[in-house]
């Protein structure tokens, strides 16, 4: 059976002022499948992330042509809602950036944003959020204390219920463990692997072990470039391009 494709990305370029940031590129990510994106810092995997959910036109002087697809449907149209691409494609950062409200707040938060008044669904969607986040058992007996007294990994799993919260269909994770020490990092690790049952993932990460470890598919980026995409195995045993193997086996980047 095809995976059907969720997020396509067709001729893209774009342009910080006059700073040509990415060049042509054009790649698929499918349903129910985690695409890792690694490359060395500078060569515009960030950049290219934010465009999946538009974060990059709050940005002043940017450019885009060509075209990002979401099931089919250009996001970058007039008649689409910047605020309901966001929560259709959610995003987690390299740090972990909870409210400085009470855990329970910053689940419900985006529910009352978006007009939920019923205190019962609230209660449940927060408890379903922080369970498929693999948090509820830490937290349920605090769920009014303060997000911030958290420890660092407890508070990006906090992140990630947050986008779970308000349905989004795909999850983008900007290096999610960067600050994470190994123990954090392999919860979310867990997490990731968990969540693809149910979401589609993209994730940008420097760690070449966390690539293998966690994506069905790496894309590879170089000066803006995309220079490889291919099945994860693939790319990190028998790269096609010169570049992809050199960066792989650490002999730049």
């Amino acid at each position: 059976m095809d995976k059907r494709t969720k997020i396509k990305a067709e001729n893209v370029d774009f342009f910080y002022g006059k700073t040509h940031a990415l060049k042509n590129i054009n790649l698929k990510f499918y349903e129910n499948q985690v695409t890792a994106i690694i490359g060395p810092s500078g060569c515009g995997k960030s950049t290219f992330i934010r465009l999946l959910n538009r974060m990059n036109e709050l940005v002043p002087h940017t450019n885009l042509t060509g075209k990002i697809l979401l099931d089919g449907a250009d996001i970058f149209d007039a008649s689409v809602d910047a605020v309901e691409v966001r929560k259709r494609v959610g995003m987690v950062f390299q740090k972990p950036n909870p409210f400085p409200k009470s855990i329970f707040d910053n689940i419900s938060y985006g529910l009352t944003v978006n007009g939920v008044k019923d205190k019962n669904f609230i209660d449940d969607k927060v408890e379903e959020s922080l369970k498929k986040a693999a948090l509820w058992q830490e937290v349920k007996d605090r769920l009014h204390e303060s997000a911030l007294k958290l420890s660092g990994g407890q508070q990006q799993r906090l992140c990630i219920a947050r986008t779970l919260a308000v349905e989004s269909e795909t999850i983008l994770f900007d290096e999610p463990c960067a600050s994470l020490d190994p123990i954090s990092t392999a919860k979310i690790e867990e997490l990731i692997l968990e969540l693809k049952k149910d979401y589609t993932i993209v994730i940008v990460t420097h760690n070449m072990q966390q690539a293998a470890r966690v994506s069905d598919y790496t894309a590879f980026f170089l000066m803006g470039e995309l220079i490889e995409f291919g099945k994860t195995q693939e790319i990190f045993t028998a790269p096609k391009d010169d570049k992809t193997e050199a960066y792989i086996t650490g002999r730049f980047g």
